[in-house]
């Protein structure tokens, strides 16, 4: 299949869900952004549609405690999950974010590729490892998008990457790693073309015709 030039500044919001019994009917293509609460994820998804505003940041982490869903084309997502492993909110809360990040990861059909934002001075802590591990049990691709690159010089950029590569290729999954600034641009039109290129090759329109008939026919 030849691939598909995305616009991806038209990518406009969806909805919102609490979980995955609220999100709408699990087809077409969705690419889901996981991340710890202070690893930039909802600035990454901003720069990656050059809109400022369409996933909301906050300077306090956590804020992210929904499913948030955005149509980039027909039968094509992105999604942003609620942050884990930081956020000044209850136990209780927590768990609840944890439980429907978890639900979507394991039961979702439409996810078929994972983006997964670390700090590049900070990367691979147990819940991203959590997240990774999962990635290759379900044998879904993952980007690994080491975020606020422009903290770090080109040299010790280089390094971080080449660190991070090392340490998962004892995962021994499907990674790609980039080094990445929202701020900066650093790395955007490497992850415009992964990401074009996974929405492309992974969107079977016959398939989501025949889906979305028989989701009709159901009704």
């Amino acid at each position: 299949m030849a691939e598909e030039a995305l616009d991806f500044r038209k990518t406009r919001f969806i909805t919102s869900a609490p979980d995955i019994k609220h999100l709408p009917k699990d087809l077409g293509v969705e690419i889901a952004f996981a991340g710890r609460s202070n690893s930039g994820k909802s600035s990454a998804i901003n720069a990656i549609c050059d809109q400022k505003h369409l996933a909301k940041t906050s300077r306090t982490p956590g804020r992210t405690r929904l499913i948030n869903l955005f149509q980039v084309a027909p039968g094509r997502t992105l999604v942003d999950l609620p942050g884990y492993g930081y956020a000044a909110v209850s136990r209780s809360m927590k768990i609840e974010w944890q439980k429907s990040m978890s639900e979507y990861l394991q039961k979702r059909q439409a996810l078929r590729g994972l983006v997964v934002t670390m700090d590049i001075r900070h990367p691979l802590k147990d819940h991203d490892r959590l997240v990774i591990d999962w990635s290759i049990a379900a044998n879904i691709p993952a980007l690994i998008l080491l975020t606020k690159a422009d903290k770090l010089g080109v040299n010790r950029r280089k390094e971080a990457v080449g660190e991070v590569k090392h340490l998962l290729s004892e995962f021994g999954g499907n990674f790609t790693v980039v080094a990445f600034s929202a701020w900066e641009k650093i790395g955007l039109d490497e992850i415009h073309s992964i990401l074009n290129n996974w929405f492309t090759i992974l969107y079977d329109p016959e398939e989501m015709a025949e889906a979305s008939a028989d989701a009709a026919d159901g009704e």
